[in-house]
């Protein structure tokens, strides 16, 4: 067995990074940015008004000045503005040349075109300068996953259009005699296929553009013919059939195909029959057929390899650090990830751990994380965490 470091690096050193794809801004939510997003421009691109007010040259207290016209946003006032003179204006707006101050209008009486400064005005500027968010060649830099407060950004720098990694094509199998899907009519022995749905959800939220195949069964012709409908999928997910029984052939079946096998088992609770490797111009990756250790090897191994795969930093799985809030036993000798519920106080870990039970799962927002061998704990230890 290896540990889920070596693990990583082998997934890591399979993985090919993808080619990009020019894509509108409507459609750059939540990409991974490959190429630098730069500004045409300065914004704002004039010195702009932050407030409500009249422009004016300089002005004191109890001062007169005489109101020459308006500038509001998109449309600025056409002159300048010299001593004893002020212009209207509105938030956003151009400031006029020759003003060097926005008096707010709450610090103004105004009589017709007349307007006299309280005593007790304020006396910031209140102007923008231009520039005064960004400037022309002001960059986004690749790679990064685009938020909507990036894609704001992008708008303003006038960038209609950004260059992102294409989605990763993932074609998503469970095998086994024993299952059916979701609304059928299991038989006595046969249960309902589960790990799938989770999956193709937890890796569409990831990025990729996932497809659900037909259900492997246990014999090498099935498994290779659904192997055969991947197509083009840049990494193949079977779950199930990865362990060493006598029903278990999706590594049998795969290298009659041409997988050429990377590794195989991990030191980790749940999840140790775990394989991958490359299979033709695609990834594969096997995931145990335990509903948990399906689920807990995604977001360990393959969430990492397809951010991987779309240019991000090659890393695992950000861990923080939590109060733990109940008692733990000693870990055994291999590493666990262990359903909890994180709460502000801190974390719960579940009494329950069997890799079967997706009930506790759907109940955990978190994954507490033991190294091997680690001694019982306590409440109120500090211990590490992954957020599920």
């Amino acid at each position: 067995m290896i540990s889920v470091n070596e693990a990583l690096d082998h997934l890591f050193s399979l993985s090919q990074t993808l080619a990009t794809e020019t894509v509108p801004l409507l459609q750059a939510y939540d990409r991974v940015l490959r190429t630098d997003c730069v500004s045409t421009r300065n914004q704002p691109p004039f010195p702009a008004s932050a407030m409500d007010g009249y422009a004016v040259v300089s002005a004191e207290t109890d001062d007169t000045l005489t109101v020459i016209g308006e500038s509001a946003a998109g449309h600025a006032f056409g002159g300048s503005v010299a001593s004893g003179q002020a212009v209207r204006i509105f938030t956003g707006a151009p400031v006029p040349e020759g003003a060097t101050r926005i008096v707010i209008q709450e610090d103004v009486d105004r009589n017709g075109d007349q307007i006299t400064i309280k005593p007790d005005a304020d006396t910031k500027s209140y102007i923008r300068p231009a520039g005064n968010d960004f400037a022309e060649g002001f960059a986004l830099k690749a790679p990064m996953r685009i938020t909507p407060n990036d894609l704001a950004l992008m708008a303003s720098m006038n960038c209609p259009e950004v260059t992102v990694s294409k989605r990763p094509k993932v074609a998503l199998i469970s095998t086994g005699d024993e299952l059916v899907m979701p609304g059928e009519t299991p038989g006595p022995d046969q249960i309902i296929a589960s790990n799938t749905f989770g999956l193709h959800a937890m890796l569409s939220k990831a990025g990729a553009d996932v497809r659900l195949l037909p259900i492997a069964r246990d014999t090498i012709n099935s498994l290779q013919t659904v192997l055969g409908f991947v197509e083009d999928a840049d990494l193949v997910i079977t779950i199930g059939g990865a362990s060493v029984g006598d029903h278990d052939l999706v590594a049998q079946a795969a290298e009659g195909l041409g997988l050429e096998r990377s590794f195989y088992k991990v030191a980790m609770r749940p999840g140790k029959p775990l394989m991958a490797g490359r299979l033709n111009n695609a990834m594969m990756v096997g995931l145990p057929g335990n509903p948990v250790s399906a689920m807990v090897c995604g977001r360990i191994f393959v969430v990492p390899l397809l951010h991987a795969m779309m240019g991000l930093p090659a890393a695992p799985v950000e861990r923080q650090k939590g109060l733990l809030l109940n008692d733990i036993g000693q870990n055994g000798p291999r590493e666990h990830y262990m359903r909890a519920h994180l709460t502000a106080e801190g974390l719960h870990v579940a009494d329950r751990q069997d890799s079967a039970l997706l009930s506790v799962l759907s109940a955990s927002n978190a994954l507490a994380v033991r190294a091997p061998h680690d001694p019982a704990r306590k409440a109120g230890d500090v211990i590490e965490f992954i957020t599920i």
